[in-house]
């Protein structure tokens, strides 16, 4: 875990800002803590170590990032750093700001 960390946020977290950087909003990772202590905590483990959000001005903008030459390249890091990647697209619904 310790090596996944340090790969996504020194390495291709840098290789994401330079290429997409000027596209972006704004640029989270969320890596998922070892040790849930908080009550209500489920029993099965996570599939997941963690995720990544990705803010886009607007459609276009993610588009534009997503299909630069070297988008291939920055998705083949992933796969090579990780066993299975997937992603999801949403529309935030604010309920309280």
């Amino acid at each position: 875990m310790d090596e996944f960390r340090h790969w996504w946020l020194n390495e291709h977290a840098q290789k994401v800002l330079e290429q997409q950087g000027p596209m972006l909003e704004r640029y989270i990772i969320n890596i998922r803590n070892e040790i849930d202590g908080l009550p209500g905590a489920p029993q099965a483990s996570f599939n997941w170590d963690g995720m990544a959000e990705e803010w886009f001005k607007n459609e276009a903008a993610a588009h534009q990032a997503f299909t630069l030459p070297s988008a291939s390249e920055t998705r083949d890091d992933v796969i090579t750093h990780t066993s299975e990647i997937s992603r999801f697209i949403v529309t935030e619904h604010h309920i309280i700001d």
